[in-house]
């Protein structure tokens, strides 16, 4: 009897959790349900074996995308109002355990960076950045060709890096001063924020009147891709970062995409990195989970079943 080929992808978010199959880099099977609220570990890790258990028996290893720092196939929250009671918990032990299958976690902006990298925009480059500009702000980054991992689970934070807050003042600012996390003033989140301020409904409403031309609620909106326009040009000074891909919610609209290009455009060239939408969407976590695992799988030496 043939080993089962296909990887087993797990993405475990604060609103939602999919399971899916990959072969190839492509999904052929997929399932979803509501997380648990609260969304306490064990309920959380209960619901995903339940979850992806359908799926097990084809699959050769399973790859996990969640939320939180994660360092050594464990989890911390770092949004603890949204997963209450995660610290330190080891998520790659029980999921392997739970599924009888070699197991291997991510954060989930760093699963959807290898996504996009081994099977979207991008493919064919060495340095390269993912940036989710949605609820948050996440990244993740390949150097050399390898995703790149710190032992203390923040490995690409771009949300937590600090830029002069206005949105946000008298709330959570950084004792240096009128500083704040690079996500309180351009997320999905921030430009809801800012939209309400302005008497719009939500961030979507502030980016639909923004690209239908009002200059006095685009300022808001170039703001926001400005900021993230400039740390796309530090980290390409830092790293040698060539491509870059946008996806969330708001990174993934076309308008969006055209004003960090000309924002990032007023930096030297050499700080100008591809700056592309990223191609997988949604899947993104998932594809980078499943095709992480089957790589760590393969580097210790297991036998996936592939050819």
């Amino acid at each position: 009897m043939s080993q089962p080929h296909a990887l087993l992808a797990l993405d475990i978010g604060g609103t939602s959790m999919r399971a899916a199959l990959i072969e190839s880099g492509t999904i052929v099977q997929r399932a979803e349900v509501r997380t648990p609220k609260p969304s306490r570990p064990d309920a959380v890790i209960d619901a995903a074996l339940a979850l992806a258990a359908p799926f097990a028996p084809f699959a050769a290893a399973v790859g996990v995308a969640c939320a939180g720092a994660v360092a050594a196939g464990r989890v911390t929250a770092t949004a603890t109002h949204t997963f209450p009671g995660w610290t330190d918990v080891p998520l790659t032990q029980q999921i392997g355990t739970g599924l009888n299958l070699p197991c291997a976690a991510l954060n989930d902006a760093r699963a959807a960076a290898w996504g996009e990298f081994s099977a979207g925009a991008g493919r064919g480059s060495r340095e390269f950045m993912f940036i989710t500009v949605s609820t948050g702000v996440g990244a993740g980054l390949v150097l050399g060709g390898r995703l790149h991992l710190a032992g203390n689970g923040l490995d690409a934070e771009l949300g937590f890096v600090s830029v002069p807050a206005l949105w946000h003042q008298g709330t959570e600012v950084s004792p240096l001063g009128e500083l704040g996390p690079l996500e309180f003033e351009t997320s999905g989140t921030a430009l809801g924020v800012r939209a309400q301020q302005l008497g719009f409904g939500d961030a979507r409403a502030l980016a639909d009147t923004a690209e239908a031309g009002n200059l006095e609620v685009d300022k808001s909106y170039r703001r926001s891709a400005a900021l993230i326009a400039w740390k796309i040009a530090d980290v390409a000074a830092l790293l040698g970062v060539t491509r870059v891909a946008l996806g969330g919610s708001v990174g993934l609209r076309d308008g969006y995409l055209a004003r960090v290009l000309e924002s990032l455009s007023l930096f030297p060239a050499r700080y100008q990195p591809a700056v592309v939408h990223a191609e997988l969407g949604a899947d993104a976590g998932l594809i980078g989970a499943g095709l992480w695992a089957g790589g760590t799988v393969r580097e210790t030496g297991q036998d996936t079943g592939e050819e």
